[in-house]
C-alpha cells in the first residue's frame, strides 16, 4: 500500500529530516528526524514516538550538540 500525504495526496518517502521550531526566544534545530515526507508538497509527518521524542529533547535544555550562526534579514527595514 503506498503512503499519500493527507494535504495534497503526493506519494510519502520514509527518510530523515531536520524539525525547526521557535521556542522560548531561540530558533531551535533537531537533525536525523525520522519521518514521511511528501515528494509533492515537502510536508513532513512525524510518528507520535518521534514527536514525544522532539519534545523531549527540545524541552530537556540540555546542551546542544552544536550551534550555528545564521544571518538574519528584515523585509520591514
Amino acid at each position: 500500500m503506498r503512503m499519500r500525504c493527507d494535504l495534497c495526496g503526493g506519494r510519502l518517502i520514509k527518510k530523515e529530516t531536520s524539525y525547526t521550531i521557535f521556542y522560548e526566544g531561540h530558533w531551535v534545530i533537531v537533525e536525523h528526524v525520522p519521518a514521511k515526507v511528501c515528494l509533492q508538497c515537502g510536508e513532513s509527518l512525524f510518528n507520535p514516538e518521534t514527536v514525544e521524542a522532539l519534545q523531549k529533547t527540545i524541552w530537556s535544555k540540555r546542551k546542544p550538540n552544536k550551534k550555528i550562526e545564521t544571518p538574519v534579514f528584515d523585509l520591514a527595514s
